[in-house]
């Protein structure tokens, strides 16, 4: 059971995330799309999506730091065992809950917003769930472990982190895994979930940067007076609006 969890999903997992993003781009380039809403409504959008996306790249950086930079590489470069869980805690900690306070503000809106909650699919309930959880249990295993210490310390850097780079060179280690505590057990699996999912779902924007935007020409726009007459027209244009003027016949 160790090495099925802990080496054959893996890959399971990225083989579904790779070959279905390359057929969701194939065969449905048109669904490509995080099918927006804001035209519905954008109140709590503008509040709920700007908390969700910042912290979750918030929380992305510390992964990276956290699963790609190996122990060897901070204790080389002098940085402590203190002082980096320090900023582990002072940079995750706000960061996670700045994705779960967003994420729930998105969530409520979908849901008390007619339309908005017309347009949601048994595929995003699931996605949004599955997300949920993922985020949960990295805050609850960030508190937990660094300021509670239930369970006794647990170095993630010298468990998860080797068994996650293991992944990439064809060398996963499961006993690592398989010593970890529950809560990180639960976080891999629900995130890896997460990601099979992944190409299937809404969450496939986020390979979708605007990188055009950059080089694209700019558009000309002229301005035109509807009364003066002035701009690309010799003749101002009625409005629809404007009340016609009356004749009085004698």
């Amino acid at each position: 059971m160790s090495t099925f969890l802990w080496v054959i999903v893996p890959y399971l997992t990225l083989a579904i995330f790779v070959v279905g993003h390359f057929w969701r781009y194939q065969y449905d380039k048109f669904g490509w799309t995080t099918r927006s809403s804001q035209l519905y409504e954008d109140k709590l959008l503008r509040i709920g999506s700007p908390l969700f996306h910042f912290g979750m790249l918030g929380v992305v950086m510390g992964h990276v730091i956290g699963l790609v930079i190996p122990k060897v590489a901070t204790d080389a470069l002098g940085i402590s065992a203190e002082t980096y869980h320090f900023i582990a805690l002072a940079g995750g900690i706000p960061a996670g809950l700045a994705t779960l306070a967003g994420l729930a503000i998105l969530v409520y809106r979908r849901r008390t917003t007619g339309p908005v909650f017309s347009a949601t699919t048994a595929n995003d309930k699931v996605m949004y769930l599955l997300l949920a959880v993922v985020i949960i249990l990295g805050v609850w295993n960030t508190i937990a472990g660094s300021l509670l210490n239930l369970g006794g310390h647990y170095d993630y850097r010298e468990g998860v982190s080797p068994w996650w780079r293991g992944i990439f060179t064809f060398r996963p280690d499961a006993d690592l895994m398989a010593d970890a505590p529950i809560g990180f057990k639960l976080h891999a699996l629900v995130a890896m979930a997460l990601f099979a999912m992944w190409p299937f779902t809404r969450l496939v924007h986020v390979f979708s940067a605007p990188l055009g935007y950059l080089t694209r020409p700019y558009l000309v726009y002229r301005s035109r007076d509807a009364r003066s007459g002035q701009g690309t027209g010799t003749r101002a244009p009625q409005r629809g609006w404007d009340k016609p003027e009356l004749t009085r016949k004698r």
